[in-house]
């Protein structure tokens, strides 16, 4: 038998986790930009670099964002009474 108790409490856990991961990524972009705002690019190089960097840190924030919304349908779920039944078929969903 699940114990969604201890399903909720991870999953509060893992919101808090992906919450402060998004905030520390956002603190990383600031800081990145903010040190950028000095100095023009010198090289092509250096611009496709940080080009790169953003994509990848774009994507990474995407993926967190994703993942933070999943959690938070989850906990809504739990919330509601309805963890554990099919948001398409309204069927149990076997453990």
């Amino acid at each position: 038998m699940t114990n969604f108790s201890e399903l909720y409490e991870r999953l509060k856990q893992e919101q808090v986790s992906l919450n402060n991961e998004l905030r520390r990524l956002k603190a990383e972009e600031k800081s990145a930009d903010e040190q950028r705002e000095g100095s023009p690019f010198g090289k092509r190089e250096e611009g496709a670099s940080e080009a790169f960097e953003w994509e990848k840190r774009l994507a990474l924030e995407r993926r967190l964002t994703d993942a933070l919304a999943e959690v938070e349908h989850a906990l809504k779920k739990y919330e509601a009474g309805t963890y554990g039944i099919c948001d398409l078929c309204g069927r149990p969903i076997e453990p």
